[in-house]
């Protein structure tokens, strides 16, 4: 596609907007809080009755729309006549680089999104980062007058409260940080980086002064998680490396802002949205808790909490139970 044959005209700006998203040219970060054009993954309906109806997907910190991808089939199969629509946060996966990172703007990238594509009657899914993203673009459209855009709102394990979080995603970061720096060489395959994360954690724990401190990046599953994000040269780059495809300054910089939320829990006029919630919490979690599970109610009245056997990711750890809820939930009248 040459771009050079069309006139200078908005067209051609948008054109190249899109052009730039879907070639992921992320040397650049955006600034400002313009909404961004988000990359996607879309299953569009099939069949004779086609629903007037979406099912949105939102994952969570570092993550991106492949790790959907098994459960964004599923959906397709078990809701043919729904489209689903599986996104890439802004610094994430194929979406751009953007300042500021908040729950305002990733909210705002969302809506967006929406807008762009004339969706109505949309189920909107977050887990963790992503429902706390969800859950604002629910409270945002309160104040706009326009909450009946969304038909269900699904959480996966994170509550609409404000507070730090966990010291380890510094030490993921700054982990991916010193892979991208190393020489050329020094790594070469995803099991090389896969020893260097545990390498680097030895030497965290080594210099702990607190034995009690847990250091999650011994675990396979966070390691390969994050290696989800590695991007390998082809054969004929040899003069490239392996490296994380993240702005991992940009998150290093958000991460106090990301344990946030834009809507105050003690806040007497604080929005309300009356739609049909559902939440997922892992039980061996502690995202959500006994105390902060209750801050649900408060924003979200029509709530329903369904409590599953798992970790933090709800949906990797039982994926089948995970879609019949979902499927039973925003399928129900």
């Amino acid at each position: 596609m040459s771009l050079s044959q069309f006139p200078l005209t908005r067209h051609r700006h948008r054109l190249l907007k899109n052009y730039i998203s879907r070639h992921n040219f992320s040397s650049s970060t955006h600034q400002g809080r313009i909404p961004i054009e988000l990359a996607n993954l879309v299953a569009h309906p099939t069949g004779a009755e086609r629903a007037d109806a979406s099912l949105i997907i939102l994952h969570g910190l570092f993550g991106s729309k492949r790790n959907w991808t098994s459960l964004h089939k599923a959906f397709h199969r078990a809701l043919p006549h729904r489209s689903i629509h599986t996104l890439d946060l802004r610094n994430h996966g194929m979406s751009p680089r953007a300042t500021p990172m908040t729950y305002a703007t990733m909210a705002e990238d969302v809506l967006n999104y929406i807008d762009s594509r004339n969706l109505s009657n949309v189920a909107l899914l977050g887990h963790s980062m992503g429902g706390k993203v969800a859950m604002t673009v629910a409270l945002s459209l309160v104040a706009k007058r326009r909450e009946n855009i969304l038909s269900h709102l699904l959480i996966s394990d994170i509550a609409p409260t404000r507070g730090a979080l966990s010291d380890d995603f510094v030490k993921y970061i700054n982990a991916m940080q010193e892979t991208n720096a190393l020489p050329l060489g020094t790594v070469r395959t995803r099991t090389d980086v896969d020893l260097r994360l545990q390498q680097y954690e030895s030497v965290a724990i080594s210099t702990l002064a607190n034995p009690l401190i847990l250091i999650t990046l011994q675990d396979l599953a966070i390691r390969q998680f994050l290696i989800t994000n590695l991007k390998l040269p082809k054969p004929s780059q040899s003069q490239s490396k392996p490296h994380f495809n993240l702005p991992l300054d940009v998150l290093g910089d958000a991460i106090p802002e990301l344990g946030s939320f834009p809507y105050d829990l003690a806040d007497p006029g604080r929005p309300q949205w009356k739609g049909k919630t559902l939440v997922f919490r892992g039980l061996r979690s502690s995202y959500i808790t006994d105390d902060n599970e209750q801050a649900f109610g408060r924003f979200f009245p029509c709530l329903k909490v369904e409590k599953m056997d798992t970790g933090h990711w709800v949906h990797a750890e039982k994926p089948n139970e995970f879609k019949d809820h979902v499927i039973n939930f925003i399928t129900q009248r």
